[in-house]
């Protein structure tokens, strides 16, 4: 490792920490650390040495803490993801998508109960569930921002309008290094907390609004297939905004409009987000708390989970991508959470209980 920044870098080490032991190899510089509280001296150092395009790492080995130090590459990302219209061209599909699906939805709802101009519907449908996605790619970059740490824009996927959902959710990218498990944590928690929020208020609007259906009336529609029985389970947290508004329980059918059908993705999102698996938000959260070794369990479990919900396809694809990038790696994977973050991963479990689509006939009410 040769540079003429070199000693710029070994003298900001040195400034920030009690050096005990120096080596320089060939490609990196490693520094033995006797610091007790190194976690805010470490991060202050990643920063300024990112801007310097070095990376550093701390490792903890038999005889002490280690700061090793290289030169940083950036990341080469695929030139379609680098371009600034990727994803404003995505997120234009994502809404057209969503209008038209929210359009058909209207108009099968409509030869059943009359609930609206297709037109208008489509409108607030697009709102509600693009609402839910948006707000929760909002809470990762306000927590990216207040932690100093880049991506991109977020890129919206687009889904199968009319025969399945029209859209798959979206994700953002890192552009710099997540220095600690903290960071990570922060991060990773800020989406799923604030989609859900509005998850919440959509679904109890699309309760209150939703138009109830007599047994026999609901019956009658299921022998001409004009209403098709849902089965794809339903979140604790809909079931509570349908009785808010009287309308749970067993004696008649609610007609799923699109509004509720948005809080429905919106739920079934954070949930699978929530889900300690992978690189997903809730993978994330694990690995922070759990470590790496852990964090694999909880991906194969969740696995286990969503083929039980009948979510296979999901179940599929987390096995395919984890195995080939298993999780994120802070920076600083020694320095532990705080116990108001471990609360808080306490209270995520209960949220993905909630948002989870749990086949009917499963809880008692």
């Amino acid at each position: 490792m040769s540079d003429s920044s070199q000693e710029d870098v070994i003298s900001c080490v040195n400034s920030l920490f009690q050096v005990s032991q120096y080596t320089k190899n060939l490609y990196s510089l490693e520094f033995k650390i006797d610091d007790v509280d190194f976690k805010a001296k470490f991060e202050e150092l990643a920063r300024t040495l990112e801007n310097m395009n070095y990376m550093c790492r701390l490792e903890k080995m038999e005889d002490g803490n280690f700061i090793i130090i290289q030169k940083f590459t950036p990341k080469k990302q695929r030139r379609w993801l680098n371009t600034s219209w990727t994803p404003r061209i995505l997120f234009a599909v994502v809404v057209t998508f969503v209008m038209v699906d929210g359009y058909f939805r209207t108009d099968l709802a409509n030869s059943i109960v009359e609930i609206g101009n297709p037109y208008q519907m489509a409108g607030i449908y697009t709102l509600g569930l693009l609402g839910i996605l948006g707000i929760h790619e909002s809470g990762h970059l306000i927590a990216a921002k207040i932690h100093r740490l880049k991506t991109t824009w977020p890129y919206f996927i687009p889904g199968l309008p009319i025969i399945g959902i029209p859209t798959f959710g979206a994700f953002i990218q890192s552009r710099g290094l997540t220095i600690n498990r903290e960071i990570l944590f922060d991060v990773a928690i800020a989406g799923p907390i604030a989609g859900l929020i509005i998850a919440i208020i959509v679904s109890m609007y699309g309760a209150y609004t939703a138009p109830v259906l007599e047994v026999d009336v609901a019956q009658g529609l299921y022998e001409d297939s004009r209403l098709i029985k849902w089965d794809l389970g339903e979140p604790i947290l809909m079931t509570a905004s349908l009785t808010l508004f009287g309308k749970g329980g067993s004696g008649h059918e609610v007609l799923m409009t699109p509004l509720l059908f948005a809080a429905w993705i919106g739920f079934l999102i954070t949930f699978l987000n929530l889900l300690p698996a992978w690189q997903l938000d809730g993978g994330h959260l694990a690995r922070t708390l759990l470590g790496p070794k852990l964090h694999r369990y909880a991906t194969y479990g969740s696995m286990g989970i969503l083929v039980l919900l009948d979510f296979w396809l999901m179940a599929i694809l987390i096995l395919i991508m984890s195995s080939r990038n298993p999780s994120a790696n802070p920076l600083d994977d020694i320095s532990p959470l705080s116990n108001n973050r471990k609360l808080a991963y306490a209270g995520v479990i209960v949220l993905a209980i909630l948002c989870a689509p749990l086949p009917s006939g499963l809880l008692p009410w």
